[in-house]
């Protein structure tokens, strides 16, 4: 089942928080995941755990490009309804 983009939010805030052991209050879709103090490696933990989560697979490919929360969440839900 498809989560909503309101639960991808809170899920991509939480694991964030788990990997960066840093709290993130307030993040929305606008904000840039530089903003955030992510690095790249961050950034494929925190989309790693996610595919676990979810039961997804995001291609490496599907990841250039992203700048911002949305960007992630955008190729995230195309892969929850692949």
């Amino acid at each position: 089942m498809a989560r909503s983009r309101a639960d991808l939010l809170d899920l991509f805030e939480k694991t964030a928080t788990e990997i960066v052991e840093k709290e993130f209050k307030g993040i929305d879709e606008t904000t840039a995941i530089s903003q955030l103090g992510i690095d790249s490696l961050g950034m494929l933990e925190i989309v790693g755990a996610m595919e676990r989560q979810l039961k997804i697979q995001i291609p490496d490919e599907s990841l250039a490009g992203i700048q911002t929360v949305q960007d992630l969440l955008n190729v995230v839900e195309k892969r929850q309804t692949a």
